[in-house]
């Protein structure tokens, strides 16, 4: 009997915002189709994954993921359907086209898609849902984004729609900054719409969903370190969340039911949340899988890449065993933590915002959150021992009571604390010791000889609205980098390098235990 065939388009090349978790995604996709009965052919033209493995399908084609290319696959092989969750962005961006070609899409419509990716219909569901989001609307010109910006007010979050790992995303702080950042992103993408809203500084959620048309499913919620502006990709996240109250579980859960049936979502759901004063905002909506899938899947032990295959081929979830709703948290916790490879990236500034600069990610599992968090961080290169060396502070000046009491802690870790005049000078006045030392601008020796010198064990430097000390940090970040020297510049990953350093200094040696023997087995 002959066997029915689905093709999965892959990701391509590896870039920065859509990377190895993609491939992770099509080689479980093209298993489960196997497992189904199904031929499974995967188009992707990335020699350096498993995907493209010899034995990972029944057929690979070795392919641009461009229409064209996977048009010719389709003609050749004539398949029950394609499936574009598996791919990232790049897989996503290939639905409209192919659907109007005639070509079935498993799993979530490309209607649906179109609807969540574009801001303007997006924005319609979310009022007649009664689901919040931070104020703002889609332009195309100069002269809409400042209308927007001047009247939902500065700062905004500006980003063009369509695009990987948040490129040319940015907060903008006047009409200044964004006449230039306009120019600029019109260039990075010139047939999307810009979106413009109204930045929230708040804690960042997300949460993975598993929809069937019926039932909705949610692995775990996520909560993320680093405060609302960071990318998604490049923040530090917590499974099972840390300080959300159960009211703001309660809504983030309700929303992402409504929307997984709003969107009728048949596959993967991605969503991003912002929560203020315990109000939760729809940030934003990725009708595919997302970078947080493999993490979540290993945590929890819900083969969620498998169940979305199913569900594309006609399963529902509670014949496979599943029911909808929030799933119990796994025992567990789990820390992810991103991978940067700057010292390779050489004109890349090292700071963290809104758009994504991670090369991979790592986990860190333990029964108890700042253990969690150390092996983390230990696993992403940021090691520092339990006590002793110099710790460099550059504080902008918003930032600085806020950085206080993490000054004031690593002083009485034994840390020795080495920071610039104005840093300096404030820590001194609120009794922690600093040795103060010249900018570059001031002569030598200055921050750049300090690091240069190798006994600096943590650089912290928070980021400038001025654009003369923000010269500078980008030097003394560079420098960093170039030694080896962890650098952090949010103040968040500063607390919870704390929290971890912490858990090292009980004297008790971290477990080193495998995945399997943390996590449990389901499905």
């Amino acid at each position: 009997m002959k066997k029915k065939k689905a093709i999965v388009l892959g990701s391509g090349p590896i870039r920065i915002g859509q990377g190895i978790e993609f491939d992770y995604c099509s080689v479980h996709s093209a298993w489960a189709l196997r497992e189904a009965g199904y031929e499974a052919i995967i188009i992707n033209n990335n020699p350096e994954t498993v995907s493209t493995d010899f034995d990972t399908s029944d057929r690979l084609y070795f392919e641009p993921l461009t229409f064209e290319d996977v048009m010719n696959v389709i003609d050749l092989e004539q398949p029950e359907g394609v499936i574009v969750q598996f791919g990232g962005q790049t897989a996503v961006n290939l639905a409209g086209p192919l659907h109007r070609a005639g070509v079935p899409i498993l799993g979530t419509s490309s209607d649906a898609i179109d609807l969540a990716e574009d801001r303007n219909l997006f924005e319609r569901l979310l009022n007649g849902l009664g689901i919040p989001k931070p104020a703002g609307r889609a332009v195309t010109d100069v002269e809409s984004a400042a209308q927007v910006a001047n009247e939902i007010g500065y700062p905004v979050l500006v980003r063009p729609s369509y695009v990987l790992g948040g490129r040319a995303m940015e907060i903008i702080y006047s009409d200044e900054e964004l006449h230039r950042y306009m120019t600029y992103a019109v260039e990075v993408s010139p047939k999307a719409p810009i979106l413009v809203d109204k930045y929230i500084l708040g804690k960042e959620v997300e949460v993975d969903v598993i929809g069937d048309g019926t039932d909705c499913l949610l692995p775990g919620i996520m909560e993320h370190i680093e405060r609302a502006g960071v990318h998604s990709g490049d923040s530090m996240a917590v499974y099972p969340p840390q300080t959300l109250s159960d009211g703001v579980i309660e809504q983030v859960t309700r929303y992402a039911i409504q929307l997984a049936e709003a969107l009728e979502v048949r596959g993967l759901m991605n969503i991003q949340y912002v929560v203020a004063d315990e109000k939760v905002y729809i940030l934003e909506v990725n009708p595919r899988a997302s970078r947080t899938v493999p993490y979540l899947s290993k945590i929890t032990g819900i083969p969620m890449v498998g169940l979305a295959t199913r569900i594309m081929l006609g399963e529902k979830l509670q014949d496979m065993g599943y029911h909808g709703g929030l799933y119990p948290s796994a025992k567990s916790i789990a820390v992810k933590a991103p991978v940067f490879s700057f010292q390779k990236l050489r004109q890349v500034d090292i700071e963290l915002g809104p758009e994504m600069k991670s090369t991979g990610e790592v986990m860190g599992l333990d029964s108890d959150f700042p253990r969690a968090l150390a092996k983390a961080m230990i696993a992403s290169g940021i090691d520092l021992p339990a006590k002793g060396g110099k710790v460099i502070c550059t504080i902008d000046d918003r930032d600085k009571p806020e950085a206080l009491p993490l000054a004031r802690s690593l002083h009485e870790m034994g840390y020795q604390l080495v920071a610039t005049k104005g840093t300096a000078k404030f820590l001194n006045e609120n009794w922690v010791p600093a040795t103060s030392v010249m900018k570059i601008s001031e002569g030598h020796p200055n921050m750049v000889d300090i690091i240069r010198g190798g006994d600096v064990k943590l650089l912290i430097n928070t980021l400038s609205l001025n654009r003369e000390i923000e010269r500078e940090g980008r030097q003394i970040r560079r420098a960093s980098v170039e030694m080896g020297v962890p650098c952090l510049t949010s103040l968040d990953t500063a607390k919870a390098l704390l929290k971890a350093l912490e858990a090292r200094r009980t004297g008790r040696d971290l477990d080193v235990e495998t995945v399997d023997e943390y996590c449990p087995k389901q499905g």
